[in-house]
């Protein structure tokens, strides 16, 4: 038996003007009843030789009503003939490495650090050309919040999720957050085709970073690393108490003010071919448009083959249909005919 697919099942909602349009049609009748009875005594009234014939004003609102059903299943895109399509894609593995430790709440961007981080990301997502993507999140740890993965979807809802709790350590620990990448959300098929995205204010505690860095170009894995915030005189870090008061951020009694450290960066970035380092500091980030120009533009490979079941449109034989409906309901006329 062959399965019907309806693509637009909202158009179905629309079949609620048929029994309307036969309500129209019934009010129209008795209107006009009544306003001949109003001009014509009743009792003349069945002698009168009335030109319009009741059976055909009934046959053209029929064809109208068939005419109007078939349009509004052609709206619902019906479809059958489903036929197997295998599609192939191509692109890198791109994995973002992002800093959710409390000196990104720094406000030296709007909202903060953060936050505009996460949006630059889902930027960057809605224009990638069938690339894998994942996400690791860091502080004093690291937590794999996203493996590679070509289901957008899925990713978007667990960076939506991220925040300074996706890490329950305190502290900024880059260099292992780049080895957790590299262990945990690349895999090692082959050394090309890699891309880690490292979006952080450069404050690292003793993680070994550049090292850590060395570890990704012997793997084949290219870093892109992003600095935000201010460089010169840093801002400090706002913090909500339990009363709801916001205070900042203090360390032995004195308030921490979060730099944007560009040197760890830039090592980390010239130990790894092809490296690149964008100092966004206070300013702004298109990543969207550093994918185009550092990722869609490079060597990709073939990512998984994906067989999806494709069924032919017809709603053309409906719209065809409901054509010659309303044709035949012009060509049937109003008056009686002659015998």
């Amino acid at each position: 038996m062959t399965e019907i697919r309806l693509n637009n099942l909202m158009m179905l909602h629309l079949l609620w003007l048929i029994p309307a349009m036969i309500m129209f049609f019934i009010y129209a009748w008795r209107s006009r009843a009544r306003m001949l009875e109003v001009f014509i005594e009743a009792g003349l009234l069945p002698r009168i030789n009335i030109s319009a014939s009741q059976t055909r004003r009934r046959v053209k609102m029929l064809l109208g009503l068939l005419s109007l059903l078939f349009v509004i299943f052609a709206l619902t895109r019906p479809a059958w003939n489903v036929k197997p399509q295998t599609i192939h894609r191509r692109g890198r593995d791109l994995v973002f490495v992002l800093d959710v430790s409390r000196s990104m709440l720094a406000d030296d961007l709007v909202p903060n650090r953060l936050e505009r981080a996460k949006l630059a990301i889902m930027d960057c997502v809605e224009r990638l050309q069938g690339d894998r993507v994942g996400l690791v999140v860091f502080a004093g740890g690291s937590v794999v919040k996203c493996p590679l993965t070509l289901d957008y979807g899925f990713f978007r809802m667990m960076i939506n999720d991220v925040s300074v709790d996706s890490v329950s350590r305190g502290g900024t620990m880059i260099g292992d957050a780049i080895r957790k990448a590299l262990n945990e959300a690349f895999d090692d098929q082959e050394k090309q085709h890699k891309d880690l995205i490292l979006i952080t204010d450069g404050e690292d505690q003793d993680s070994f970073p550049v090292d850590a860095a060395q570890n990704a170009a012997d793997a084949g894995v290219r870093i892109i690393a992003i600095g935000l915030g201010d460089e010169h005189n840093g801002r400090r870090i706002p913090v909500v108490d339990a009363a709801g008061r916001r205070t900042f951020l203090k360390y032995n009694g004195e308030e921490v003010w979060a730099k944007l450290n560009s040197d760890n960066l830039r090592k980390m970035v010239n130990v790894t071919p092809g490296g690149k380092y964008l100092n966004v500091a206070t300013g702004t980030i298109d990543l969207g448009d550093v994918y185009f120009k550092l990722i869609a533009s490079a060597d990709k490979k073939d990512l998984e083959a994906l067989t999806v079941d494709r069924y032919e449109e017809k709603f053309q034989i409906f719209l065809a249909v409901a054509f010659v409906l309303l044709v035949a309901m012009l060509l049937v006329g109003d008056g009686k005919s002659e015998r």
